[in-house]
């Protein structure tokens, strides 16, 4: 049996009432990695129904360096399902196993750099038919909070009143233009809902990383716009959950741009442990939110993982707003 650390419910899996807020999102995530194909990516859905759509995200990492990808926000006019955009969730067991699939086109970028103008990598790239179904299974305990009388003070500023993530194998198909190879990986979900802006931040740093099924880690730097800084993080063996206490990051980007491409990440365990990961990034794409002539840069880095002898994949994923 899977264990919950926090105080996340069986219910918590699905949907939430709408909150009142004019900004109230609820989202889910998937991500994941094939090693033996070097194949992976990630997937998200997050209602917006009081603003009239969803943000629909699908982003799948090629062995070649290459990136499918589309970004969709379509209508919507409630909070009652993850279904839009061709992408569709199901919960198939509560806190344990859950179903991701997309059918439509997604753009195929030789070159990812080039969503950095997002209208024209879209024209002058070619389409392609893509279709994922893939089973998501928990290979650790669920970890989070509820939020559950939590206050919000000022919607505008806030990210997440709710929020959990779990460390997950990732099985299934992935077809491209009729051709299907079977995908059997590792990853990490999220779920969260209440009020979020992207702009509520100035910046933050999510790294997710598997080196195994029993062996994971999760970190989240966190900086607001007054500048206070927030760090979580846990390394999960198994069912065993252990919380990083201390996070220290060190990033080197590309000369001149918001893009990392190495990172060096020394984490400070509750029981005074200390790791130091290291992580290179092997394929990047430069994704954006904008809002009210406000750009919020979100760098999405397919990376492979080092923490002593052990070599793993996940996503490295910087957001920094735009000045």
């Amino acid at each position: 049996m899977v264990s919950v650390i926090g105080d996340i419910q069986a219910r918590d899996e699905y949907t939430h009432p709408l909150g009142p807020e004019a900004n109230f999102n609820e989202s889910m995530y998937f991500n994941f990695f094939d090693r033996a194909r070097q194949t992976g990516g990630f997937v998200r859905i997050g209602n917006r129904a009081n603003e009239g759509y969803a943000e629909v995200t699908l982003c799948l990492y090629l062995p070649g360096g290459e990136v499918l990808f589309n970004y969709r926000r379509p209508e919507i006019s409630s909070n009652d399902a993850f279904d839009a955009g061709g992408l569709r969730f199901g919960v198939i067991e509560p806190l344990v196993r859950h179903g991701t699939v997309y059918e439509g086109t997604a753009v195929y970028l030789e070159d990812p750099l080039q969503m950095a103008d997002p209208g024209q990598a879209f024209r002058q790239n070619p389409h392609k038919q893509v279709k994922l179904d893939l089973v998501h299974e928990a290979v650790g305990p669920l970890y989070g909070s509820s939020g559950a009388g939590r206050e919000i003070v000022d919607p505008g500023k806030e990210f997440a009143r709710a929020h959990y993530e779990q460390h997950m194998r990732a099985t299934g198909t992935l077809t491209i233009e009729g051709e299907t190879m079977e995908i059997d990986g590792l990853g990490l979900r999220d779920h969260s809902w209440g009020p979020r802006y992207w702009q509520a931040l100035k910046y933050y740093r999510w790294l997710t990383c598997n080196f195994g099924p029993d062996f994971g880690l999760m970190v989240s730097e966190v900086i607001d716009l007054e500048g206070g800084r927030r760090v979580t993080g846990v390394v999960v063996r198994g069912e065993t959950l252990q919380p990083i206490s201390k996070v220290a990051i060190e990033t080197e980007f590309v000369p001149e741009t918001p893009y990392h491409r190495r990172l060096t990440a020394t984490l400070g365990l509750a029981d005074g442990d200390v790791l130091t990961v290291e992580g290179a990034v092997k394929s990047y794409i430069p994704l954006r939110n904008r809002r009210a002539g406000h750009v919020t840069h979100i760098g999405e880095g397919m990376t492979e993982y080092r923490c002593g002898e052990s070599a793993g994949y996940g996503l490295s994923e910087y957001l920094d707003q735009v000045q």
